[in-house]
Formats: structure tokens, sequence, C-alpha cells
């Protein structure tokens, strides 16, 4: 476990690069990312290039005894390049071409882009690519942020037909797939096949879905093209991309297929402000951030990786960039960090070394201020970096309950959402959050992953149904519990034969005959044991089949909740309080003992250790047999961390 930062040295005058480093060491860093928007300081000029700056930055940096992670500089072609090869740029949705003067003005699609790419990213890793202080590669960087994973270019169209022809083979199937009988959309050949974009009103959902599913492979090719040469020239060292927050335009779990390990860039306030929560939410936690907001992330993150993830950039003090930018409680810089090791993390590199006087990003907080001084976060990772001596190494394990994420089935939703409020990524976080309050670790898994050896599946927003996620619901012998929505559509996006849940009527026999959604303001009560409770935004109108228990009604006597053998299925968006009982019930029956947890307490293991998270403004209690306290104790201050040695199967 270790600690970095985000460093810039063409911005800064070279005569500061080596009292930069040194500081750096003094706080406790040990690894510094460079070079991801360095492009035209790298090649001024079309082949002429100037690597004097960055051979005596890199050296300088490795003198002081910091390792180098390189990131390739394809997030901002230069201005030369994009005069040259104007074809580079993409196209937004209202058809105007998103012009150079900022960052991401590139298209996936575009085959010349592709290979400018491959060409910087050849000349870079064949010239540090063997350097002993370079330990990892970033590729690009941010991928898709700005909304940019979509392009409707004459080039990425002309793309998307021919990856239409590869899915389906002859226009015929096109036709059935899509439904384009409806509204007389039937297409003669892949030739006349448009963009689903401009259209009068809806275009064909299924298009719809195609589309995002051959940008998000868009996204994949260009990674994959410069992961195969830094494989080539920079043999034995680790590849990352740095992820966003919630963030889903394209299949991360694809996109790690071609990595070591996913890396993300954690900004919990910045998050908090820009997202669904509501206004007493975001003043709850207005300087600590949702307490399951990064932890979300970490284990999202983490779940898809071959080596332990990164957080490659870490908050350290006020953003720029949110609707509102509050700054971080104290103590908040190094609870986050812990957190991040909590949950399995190798390393927390801080975003950035020092605050720019200049540019967009000004106004967005560093480890340093404009004028060199340490601020608040540069205190609070100096205490990390101290700890850190005193816990032992170890690996984040297993954890017992599985949250499925499948990108494909958020985008199905997203695109027929049916209420303005249905939002399925924020459905899978709520789950996750009420698993965590309970004390409970979780791992955010794909729809092919192995589900064997989990005692308690999730799925939250599994609106399709693949082959392999089916054969593992239908081999383990694990809880599962089901959320609206599930097996809605089939892969073509329409009704599945014999209506919802489609093919998940192998678990459980039931029938969604018809589905409401609620408008804010509006509920459907329900009864849960002696308990009532509300419906919110989405419910269903399910009938039974034979052997399925109902646990739970509505109050107009439909089912809510219905149970066969070790599957449940839920019938509505429920209010917190009751989600977080219902999975408590899920978690107790498959073995599991959860502790309903004070709110903004949080709990994670890793190996041996539990480490405790108070994001709460109070301190809190807690009680762990044999614990051996590394950090902190018993008593958890506010906005602190305690760290344990424990023996015990469980804490409270």
């Amino acid at each position: 476990m270790r600690l970095g930062v985000c460093y810039y040295p063409e911005q800064w005058p070279e005569a500061w690069w080596a009292d930069d480093a040194r500081q750096m060491m003094a706080l406790g860093i040990r690894q510094v990312r460079i070079a991801e928007f360095a492009w035209s300081r790298i090649e001024p000029e079309p082949g002429r290039f100037d690597w004097g700056w960055l051979d005596r930055a890199v050296q300088t940096l490795a003198t002081a005894g910091l390792q180098i992670v390189l990131g390739t500089p394809t997030a901002t072609p230069p201005k030369w390049l994009v005069d040259l090869e104007p074809s580079v740029l993409p196209v937004g949705a209202d058809g105007w071409v998103r012009g150079f003067g900022s960052r991401r003005h590139y298209d996936f699609s575009s085959d010349a882009y592709l290979a400018e790419a491959c060409r910087i990213t050849r000349a870079v890793a064949e010239r540090y690519g063997r350097h002993p202080a370079v330990i990892a590669w970033q590729t690009d960087n941010e991928y898709g942020c700005h909304d940019t994973v979509l392009s409707y270019s004459a080039q990425a169209v002309r793309r998307f037909r021919l990856w239409l022809q590869a899915r389906y083979g002859g226009i015929d199937s096109l036709n059935a797939a899509w439904g384009t009988v409806f509204w007389s959309q039937a297409y003669a050949s892949f030739d006349a096949v448009d963009a689903p974009v401009g259209t009068v009103t809806e275009a064909i959902p299924a298009q719809r879905l195609d589309y995002q599913r051959f940008a998000s492979d868009e996204v994949v090719r260009f990674n994959r093209a410069q992961c195969e040469i830094l494989r080539e020239c920079s043999p034995g060292r680790a590849i990352t991309h740095n992820a966003m927050l919630f963030f889903t335009a394209f299949d991360h779990h694809a996109l790690a297929a071609d990595l070591d390990f996913v890396s993300w860039d954690s900004y919990p306030l910045g998050g908090l402000e820009n997202f669904w929560f509501d206004a007493p939410t975001k003043q709850r936690w207005l300087r600590s951030g949702h307490p399951d907001f990064a932890a979300f992330h970490h284990d999202l993150y983490r779940g898809m990786s071959r080596q332990p993830f990164w957080v490659m950039e870490q908050q350290p003090g006020p953003v720029n960039w949110g609707a509102w930018n509050p700054a971080p409680a104290p103590g908040m810089v190094r609870l986050w960090t812990w957190e991040a090791f909590a949950h399995g993390a190798e390393a927390v590199s801080y975003f950035r070394w020092r605050q720019a006087p200049f540019a967009q990003e000004q106004m967005h907080a560093g480890l340093q201020t404009p004028d060199r001084r340490f601020d608040v976060g540069a205190d609070e990772a100096r205490q990390v970096a101290l700890e850190l001596q005193c816990v032992p190494e170890s690996t984040a394990q297993r954890a017992p309950v599985a949250l499925v994420l499948d990108y494909a089935s958020l985008w199905a939703a997203q695109v027929q959402p049916q209420g303005a409020d249905e939002n399925p990524l924020r459905a899978a976080f709520d789950a996750y959050s009420a698993l965590r309050s309970l004390g409970l670790d979780i791992d955010v898994v794909g729809p092919e992953a192995t589900l064997q050896g989990y005692v308690l599946v999730v799925l939250p927003a599994q609106t399709l149904v693949g082959d392999t996620l089916l054969r593992e619901l239908r081999e383990t012998s694990t809880q599962v519990f089901i959320y609206p929505r599930a097996g809605a559509k089939t892969d073509s996006l329409s009704v599945p034969e014999g209506l919802p849940p489609g093919r998940l009527r192998e678990l459980i026999e039931l029938r969604v005959q018809r589905v409401e959604s609620l408008r804010p303001g509006t509920g459907v009560g329900l009864q849960w044991e002696s308990e009532h409770h509300i419906a919110l935004r989405w419910r269903e109108f399910v009938e039974p089949g034979l052997g399925v228990r109902i646990e739970a009604r509505f109050d107009d006597g439909w089912p809510a909740l219905l149970r066969q053998g070790r599957t449940r299925y839920l019938a509505a968006r429920v209010d917190a309080a009751l989600e977080r009982r219902l999975l408590e019930a899920a978690a107790t029956e498959a073995g599991l003992a959860p502790v309903r947890l004070p709110d903004g307490l949080r709990l994670r293991r890793r190996g041996d250790m539990l480490l405790v998270m108070n994001y709460d403004d109070a301190d809190h209690e807690v009680s762990v047999p044999s614990a051996r306290w590394l950090v902190g104790g018993a008593r958890v201050p506010a906005h602190g961390v305690s760290i344990a040695q424990y023996n015990a199967e469980s804490a409270s």
C-alpha cells in the first residue's frame, strides 16, 4: 500500500522539479503519474520530437527515488494534428463538430486518429518503456469524459454499419431484431442505416441500444491498440486506465480485459453534487461525501481487475467542476485514502501536486497551493504515510455478497426508462448502500463472473439476462435477491416471450403483467410482516406461479415480494428502510451476521484487519472482539478512521 500524486513538470519551471521531488518523498509519496496531457510538448510539430524536457523530468523524479506511471498523451491531440486531419474531431448529437480548445476532442471511430494515437504511443513507449523507474502505464485519460463516447460523424456511421453487418449477418435479421415493421422503418441494406440521432421523435429502441454497444466496442478497440504497443515495447510493466465515477457509457468489464488492473478517479464531493442525491442528502454529507459513494466504485473497479486496483486521482480539497464545490471536512482526505486501502487498493494517488494558477482547472485544489505551500490535504496525506508504517500488508479477500452490475442492462433501461426518474444505476447504488449499511462486504461483479462461493447474490438492475449469468444463477446454491425490471427485455430490447422476468422464470415462476412508474410525491403502500412501507417510482403487477410464496403485498392486494426456494423477487422500488430490512433478512438466511450500523459509520475487512470509517460529524463507539488497535481505537472520532487486527468473525 503506497501513496502517489499526479504531477505536471511541463507546467512548472524546471528549477522547481528537484525540490518538488524531494518534498514528495519527504511527504511519503512514492509514485508519480506524468505526461498524460503532454503531446504538444513532446511533439510540437509533426514528426519533430522534443524529448529533452521529459528525459530530464523522468530522471529527476527517478533520482529522488520516485516510481513513475507514464500516461499515453492521446486525450489531448495537438492543434497541428487537428488542422492536418480535421476528421479526427467528434460530432455531437446536435450535428456540430466538437472543436479544439479543451480536451478529449477526438472520435473513437476515426481510423486516422487511431493511427496517430498508435504512433505517439509507440514513440513514448520505445523511449521510456524499459526505464527502470517506469513501473506502469496509463492509457489515455478518462475515456468518455465530457460525453465523448458517442460520436455521430460520417466515419462513425460507416463503422456502425460494418458492426451491424458483423452482428446480424443479413439485413432481414436486423429488421426482425429491431422491429422495423413498426412505423414503416424497414431497411433494404446495411448501407441505408444511419445513427439513431436527429429523428423527429424516439428512434428505434433496439437501434439506440446497438449504437451504444457499438460505441462501447470502439472505445475497447482504441484502448486495445495502445495496450498491444505498450506490452511490446515495455514488457513487465502494468497497464491501467483511470475510469470515472458513476460513468456507464462504455462497458468497463470489456475494457478491463485488456488491462492489468483498473484505476479510478475519486471525487466524493463533486460526485455528491452532480448526481441524483436529493437536497437533504447533499446537505447531510456536504463535506464528507455519501458514505457509500467511494466504496461502491472501489468494489466495482476491484471486481474487474486482475491485479489490485488503484485510485489514480484522489480529491485532496475543493474541486472546480461541481455545481457547488465545498471543501472537505478536516480528516476526510485521510478517511478517503484509508477507505481505498480498506477495499483492496494498492495505491492512492492525489490529484494534483500543486494547484494550477492558470487555465481551466485553476480552482481545483492540490496538495500544494499555487505559491508552493502545503495545503490541508498534504497534512492528511503525511499522516496516512506515517500510519502505513504501522499497518501490515494484507490482501482483500473475496466478499460473501455479490452485486451484479451489467452495463448493457443499464443501457437497455436508459433507452426506455418509462419514468423520468427511473435510474438503473441509482437502483444498483441504493442496493449497495443498503448492504453496506449492514456491515457487509460486497463484490461488484459483471454478468460473466462466476457466482460460486457467494452466499448472497443481488440483481438490482438486470434488465437483460445472458447465458452465463443464467447458468451461474441456476447452478449456484446461493440466496438470490432480484429487483424489479429484471429480465424485462430480450437482447434486442423486446418484451420477452411469456412476459418478464423472461429467462429468470427458471428461478422463480411469475409473470409481470403490467408496470407503472410513479411521479415524485406519489407512492403505493405495501405491508411486509408487521411493517407498512411505501413503494416509490416503480411498481409491477405480478401474477405468481405454482410454488411461489407471497411475502409482502401492496395495499391493493397485488404481490410485492415473492419467494420461490432460494430466490426472492421484489416488485417495486421501495423506501430505504424497507430495502435494508429485506436485504438484512436475505443476508441472515444466507448465514451472514448483518449489523445495522449507525448512520455514517462503515466497516470493511482486509485480511485480518477491520477498518472502521466514520463519515459522521459525531464520534461513534465500536466493539471489536479480540481487537488489537493499529490506528485509533474503539472510539472513532468524527471523520476519523480506526484500524484493528482481529480474530473474531464479526464486529458490532
